[in-house]
């Protein structure tokens, strides 16, 4: 995966190969998009001699893959334990002759960016072995797909998080911002007028200030650029996405996405990140060659993010 060109060539080279191990009928790899709305995903049976038939998956499906994209936290088990969390899903496996399931997180700066699935044509008694050879993948896989977007961009079937493709029925504004100090009081006063018309109650509105003037004040002091700030509401989940226009000054460094500063967020891109990790039900950021997508989701009324599943 060292050499990977794109993300299709990682996901070919990592469904080939863990496909192989023992017990394993099959395996998934997804990738979230849109601010953490949706996945894109890939399964080993959809491997193509002329490419790759991924699907997407809805960030709020009842399933494994989107649990551990909210949570972080690895959903393991066999059938039997997992049927009270994830009925729809087991009775389908079921019936596919799958026995157990494993889905681990890709890791990322703030949420998880996608997960790996496998699944098991035995019960499975998850011995400590094996559940480092899953987090170490998911490690390595989350490095690949990080390099290649920093040097290349998105692949051709990647999307930004403002793609009006992922907006549903809910609501879209947006707002162009500049590079001065002004910008984070422009963005918060755009923020607090368009969820006025949208009726999200004051508490949200608060929160969400917050948690944007952060963002918009990371692009001021760090990419020194202009940006776009994109807001969605839809089925009472906010979602703020504030994206550089900038390219990435980290483009074509190899040591821009090493693991140590892959694990220190705040060393790229400042201490206000604390304070919405803190704050939002899920966040996170992206690098590619063209600059850098931050984004946080807020669930109206929620309180909280989803609990952990685990089998």
């Amino acid at each position: 995966m060292r050499s990977a060109p794109d993300v299709d060539h990682i996901a070919r080279y990592l469904l080939d190969d863990l496909v192989e191990l023992p017990e394993v009928a099959r395996v998934g790899m997804a990738l979230t998009e849109g601010g953490g709305r949706r996945l894109r995903f890939i399964a080993s049976e959809r491997l193509r001699p002329d490419g790759l038939e991924w699907c997407h998956i809805d960030s709020y499906d009842d399933v494994p893959l989107t649990a551990v994209v909210r949570t972080g936290e690895p959903v393991l088990g066999n059938l039997d334990e997992l049927e009270r969390d994830f009925p729809g899903v087991v009775a389908k496996q079921r019936e596919e002759g799958v026995r157990a399931l494993a889905a681990w997180p890709l890791p990322g700066t703030g949420s998880p960016i996608g997960g790996l699935m496998l699944f098991y044509d035995t019960e499975q008694a998850w011995p400590e072995a094996h559940t480092r050879l899953l987090e170490a993948t998911a490690r390595r896989v989350a490095e690949a797909v990080s390099r290649v977007r920093v040097t290349s961009g998105r692949g051709p079937g990647d999307t930004t998080p403002d793609d009006p493709n992922l907006i549903g029925e809910g609501h879209r504004e947006g707002l162009l911002l500049s590079s001065d100090p002004l910008a984070p009081g422009a963005s918060r006063q755009f923020l607090r007028a368009q969820l006025a018309q949208w009726e999200v109650d004051e508490d949200t509105v608060d929160t969400a200030q917050l948690c944007l003037s952060e963002l918009v004040t990371n692009v001021v002091m760090h990419a020194r650029t202009t940006s776009e700030l994109t807001l969605h509401l839809e089925d009472g989940v906010l979602t703020v996405v504030v994206r550089d226009l900038g390219g990435s000054s980290r483009a074509g460094d190899p040591a821009a996405t090493d693991e140590t500063e892959n694990d220190d967020p705040l060393r790229v891109y400042g201490r206000g990140l604390m304070l919405v990790d803190a704050l939002a039900d899920r966040w996170g950021q992206e690098i590619d060659a063209s600059g850098t997508t931050a984004w946080f989701i807020l669930e109206l009324g929620s309180g909280q993010s989803p609990s952990a599943q685990t089998g």
